[in-house]
Parts: C-alpha cells; structure tokens; sequence
C-alpha cells in the first residue's frame, strides 16, 4: 500500500499528521526557509507523543546546499545530538560548487547515522544531472530521494519522477513531494507508479497541516 509522509514545521503540525494517518513525519524548522533543523529540545517533546517514524531535517539556514567547512561541522553536530532523541532516520543533501552532489561529505552524515536510515532531501532537484544525480545518491548509501522530479513541482516533473522510479530499480525510494496535494495524488501516483509521497498538507497559506487535507491524502493512497 501507498504512504504518505508529511512535513511538519513545528509540534502542532506533527500531532495533526500522527492523528489523521501518516505514515512518517519529517520534523523541520524554518517553514519560510524550505526545512531547518529542529531544536532538539522540541524534537524530545514530540517524539514522546507520536508512535510512528520521525524523520529529521539536517539543514544548518536555508538558501543553497553548498556548505562552508563550518557549517558542516555544525550539520554533524546537530545529527549527533538530534541521534539521542530517539528519532527514526535524517533528512538532508549536500551538493559541491559546481550542483553535483557531494560524495564525501554525504557519505560522512550517512555513516555518523547509522543505522538509521537517510533521506536525500529537494536538493536533488538543484543537482546538474538526473541520471548521474540519482546513481551518486544511492553511492552515498541514502535509503531515500525526496524529489519533485527536478522541476518546481511534481505535475511539471512528473516525467522525470516515473523515469526515475523506473532507473531506481527498486536500489532506492523515490519519495515523491513539491506541489503534491490530496487533488492530484491519484493523477500522480498512476502515472509514476510510486510508493511513498510527501506533503506540508498546508493548504491555507499558514504554517499548520490541514487535518482534512492529511486525511485525504491517505485516504486517496488507500485506493491503490
């Protein structure tokens, strides 16, 4: 069966999605920035209230995702620290000057998490290439791809989305998020044949998850 995960940018967001169906929550700060990371301390508090996987963004400021020697330091910090408070798995993506992705220092965040498992968030989609893209993140030993298809939302991108759940090969998950709401989650899970999706389930223009609109989410996944 089909899964939706959602973005959620503070602990109100993460109790509606845990009480109206997702399946995983990425936990994030920094809703105007595109996903920060969180406080550790708020990260505790919802961890003791939900029961299924917390995923957590690794983003030391918004803007690009090549990072200076300093701020990569901090992104292993924080993982580490984040670590301790029972959290499921990361969310993060370094690319190199030059939008490839970087091989090192993803492969370093990847180990420093272990066992838990690591998604490659939307900085896939300001990476050079899609083919090489995709083959450098399952290198870096990523369990998941959060992609909108290299294009500013899943409806445009959606041609790359199925190409790529088709080169992954079943090597990684394509989890599909950027424009996705309940009105288009039926169109876009048939065409690309996917299995995982992601939503902020934001549908007003404020900062909360519409308990309706995770509802419908789910709701329309369990069709297929």
């Amino acid at each position: 069966m089909s899964k939706i995960e959602i973005a959620c940018f503070n602990p109100e967001s993460a109790i509606i999605a845990f009480e109206n169906g997702a399946d995983r929550i990425e936990f994030c700060d920094g809703l105007s920035e595109g996903g920060t990371t969180p406080d550790i301390e708020t990260t505790k508090e919802i961890r003791k209230k939900i029961t299924i996987p917390v995923f957590v963004m690794i983003r030391p400021r918004g803007g690009d995702f090549t990072y200076s020697d300093s701020e990569f330091e901090q992104m292993k910090s924080d993982l580490l620290q984040l670590k301790s408070a029972n959290v499921d798995g990361f969310v993060f993506g370094i690319l190199n000057e030059n939008d490839e992705v970087n091989l090192e220092q993803n492969k370093t965040l990847v180990e420093l998490a272990a066992p838990l498992p690591c998604t490659f968030h939307r900085a896939f989609d300001r990476a050079a290439t899609l083919e090489d893209s995709l083959e450098k993140v399952i290198e870096c030993g990523f369990k998941t791809i959060l992609t909108s298809g290299q294009k500013s939302n899943v409806s445009e991108g959606r041609e790359n989305l199925k190409k790529l759940v088709e080169l992954s090969k079943g090597r990684i998950e394509i989890l599909i998020g950027g424009g996705l709401r309940s009105s288009n989650i039926e169109e876009i899970r048939s065409f690309t044949q996917a299995g995982y999706f992601h939503s902020s389930a934001i549908i007003d223009g404020g900062a909360f998850a519409d308990p309706g609109e995770v509802a419908a989410l789910k709701s329309k996944l369990q069709c297929f």
